[in-house]
């Protein structure tokens, strides 16, 4: 396998040329996963397999699996179709929220306070979670991939966190979120994060690493990660920045009540159909029928990129209820780092 295969670059965005072997892989993919109804066509684009393929390392079996499982998950969830009514109530006190700024790359912020938790439905928690992704990616500019997570710890503790939701919250991000994470900023996190992090960073690939940030609000380097990803006009005093507007629940909403109209045109985006002329999904059993999860048997486990066992690859999560998630071995092999 060629050495300069391309990443994602720091900014969030994807190189726009492709080795020949990385589009090779691509097509492989497509065609393993065969025929697909139109929703679910577009989230096969070369940008979003590429997704895949470096969250498995480029290793196609592995990314063919993830993906087609993925695939399964948004026929039976149907994630583009949640809408702010559905989940209001989850947002209320502003624990997950897209800022109304972007950071000096361009890309999505959302803004996360564990402590702020207001719900106790693991089943609500989790779609508000995945309605805040759709969100934030409806938001991305056409060239860039990757979001940011500001989380402030301002008030959290233990209890904040639910193992069930902490779990779950792994398993959404990790297997039907990969490589969306471009940098998460830890705001004030307690001292005790610190000695797990110690210990969880060396299994950590190096682009992984440099994805968590932790800055202190009484130290002077971390004002400069700060200054360095965001206008501070427009960053919320909350993370040192000089807007101290604060999250408004009715204008949130409303913002969100646009966005909901704006999704069914996003999801005919890269088809010849206009939203207008969307013909109606076929039936889930068609669907599913269609992605046959064990068809993958006879792809390449050939062309890994850095396969040594001591890191792992860049599908391990930070999750917003304040727990450090890191897959450190096989697919389903995760661990929480409280």
């Amino acid at each position: 396998m060629s050495a300069t295969l391309e990443k994602s670059t720091s900014n969030g965005s994807e190189k726009s040329e492709t080795t020949e072997e990385q589009q090779a892989k691509i097509s492989e993919i497509r065609k393993l996963v065969g025929p697909l109804p139109e929703k679910l066509a577009i989230y096969c684009s070369d940008a979003a397999i590429s997704r895949y393929l470096r969250a498995r390392n480029w290793n196609v079996k592995k990314a063919t699996k993830m993906l087609k499982e993925t695939l399964k998950w948004r026929a039976e969830y149907k994630p583009e179709e949640i809408r702010w009514e559905e989940i209001a109530h989850e947002g209320e006190t502003g624990k997950i929220y897209r800022a109304n700024y972007a950071d000096k790359h361009g890309r999505t912020v959302l803004v996360m306070r564990p402590s702020c938790q207001n719900t106790k439905s693991t089943k609500g928690q989790i779609r508000y979670l995945v309605y805040c992704m759709e969100n934030a990616i409806l938001n991305l500019p056409p060239d860039k991939e990757q979001m940011v997570w500001l989380i402030d710890f301002n008030g959290y503790n233990l209890g904040h966190t639910s193992m069930k939701v902490t779990r779950e919250t792994a398993h959404v991000l990790q297997d039907h979120y990969p490589e969306r994470l471009g940098v998460a900023i830890l705001y004030n996190p307690p001292k005790f994060f610190e000695p797990f992090w110690k210990v969880v960073k060396p299994f950590l690939e190096p682009k992984t690493q440099k994805k968590v940030k932790f800055v202190y609000s009484d130290d002077p380097s971390s004002k400069k990660i700060m200054e360095d990803l965001f206008d501070m006009e427009k960053l919320e005093s909350a993370f040192g920045g000089n807007d101290d507007s604060g999250f408004n629940i009715s204008n949130y909403a409303e913002r969100m009540r646009e966005d909901d109209k704006r999704m069914p045109a996003f999801w005919t985006r890269g088809n010849p159909q206009s939203a207008a002329r969307l013909q109606p999904m076929p039936t889930l059993s068609i669907v599913l029928n269609s992605i046959n999860l064990n068809s993958d048997s006879n792809g390449s486990d050939n062309g890994k990129v850095d396969s040594s066992p001591s890191h792992v690859s860049d599908s391990e999560t930070l999750s917003p209820n304040g727990c450090l998630l890191v897959n450190v071995g096989s697919d389903n092999d995760t661990r929480e780092i409280h």
